[in-house]
């Protein structure tokens, strides 16, 4: 079954407030403090076998949960992959969960589930199904904005020629920015709009709010001369318009991916070193000086590209029970 709507329609990413010392990407439920467990969702290979999801308790450990067995398969999208699971707990109590359907599709992939562990049939939400010559949508994100009251969803789109001054740093002819729409029920959408032109080349975008300030990380894509790395950006409201980009946070290796969260005072932003094939992170107490932690990071094999998120000790029990 797919979405179909007279409005455009786009995605973006939802990420939640401070909760006592610790920050979710959960936009529903108070975690109390001490009861928080962390989540991380990520895919493997080319996304082919749909979510994984790993836990820490410190943001620094992270096992494989299910015996490192996907929770669900994709079965939506002309590739039928679940790359890039973003997902989120509404006010509603149920986490949803946005994702990348194919490496060249003009929709994305939605799903919600009460535990994690049985999911609601699969959406097809078509996005960018109004510019025709759109390329792609990578990496959707959800971000709850509890000020409105609705999710932003965003995600990063090649149109060819509509950003001709970066075009010749683009790599295999990709020029991405990242545009986005608004829900509250996942069933209606606004009209998609442009989200965030920093001037180049830009992808994987991921949000967070911090005393009233809505903080963005995202790649910087320009292959010529090479960046690949993660720059951060704010704006006062959640859908911005968001501000020029930062200095990179990240090192010289090329970094993708990021997640964000808040653990024990620190500030954590995750990342996915694809070209050595490892997980690295930088933490910080102010998201302004940063700390590179990679050192310190034990996670799954094969981890790609996923969202970490905050849940109670009773969510993990469960997951941690199936057989």
């Amino acid at each position: 079954m797919k979405i179909i709507a007279a409005a455009l329609f786009a995605l973006v990413i939802a990420f939640h407030g401070v909760y006592a010392q610790d920050a979710d990407r959960s936009g529903g439920e108070e975690i109390p403090a001490g009861d928080a467990c962390y989540l991380f969702s990520y895919f493997t290979g080319n996304g082919e076998d749909g979510l994984h999801l790993a836990y820490s308790f410190d943001g620094l450990s992270w096992k494989a949960l299910n015996g490192g067995r996907s929770y669900v398969k994709p079965v939506v999208g002309n590739s039928k992959l679940m790359r890039d699971p973003c997902i989120v707990t509404g006010p509603d109590g149920l986490f949803h969960m946005v994702w990348t359907v194919s490496w060249n599709d003009r929709c994305i992939g939605y799903a919600n589930s009460a535990d994690l562990i049985h999911w609601s049939e699969q959406l097809e939400i078509p996005v960018m199904s109004h510019e025709p010559e759109a390329r792609n949508c990578w990496a959707p994100e959800l971000f709850y904005d509890a000020a409105k009251k609705q999710y932003v969803i965003f995600w990063s789109t090649t149109i060819p020629g509509r950003f001709p001054e970066s075009e010749a740093s683009s790599e295999s002819k990709y020029n991405h920015r990242m545009y986005c729409t608004t829900t509250r029920d996942f069933k209606t959408f606004t009209p998609t709009r442009l989200f965030y032109d920093p001037g180049f080349n830009c992808i994987d975008g991921t949000l967070i709010e911090a005393n009233g300030t809505y903080v963005m990380f995202f790649k910087d894509e320009t292959l010529d001369p090479p960046q690949k790395n993660i720059k951060v950006t704010t704006a006062v409201h959640a859908e911005g318009p968001y501000g020029p980009a930062s200095a990179p946070i990240t090192g010289d290796y090329w970094a993708e991916g990021p997640t964000a969260i808040r653990i024990g005072g620190l500030w954590y932003v995750y990342f996915d070193k694809y070209r050595l094939h490892s997980y690295g992170a930088v933490r910080s107490s102010d998201l302004k000086r940063w700390e590179d932690v990679s050192s310190l990071l034990a996670f799954p094999e094969g981890i790609r590209h996923g969202t970490v998120f905050a849940v109670s000790k009773a969510v993990l029990d469960r997951l941690l029970a199936l057989k």
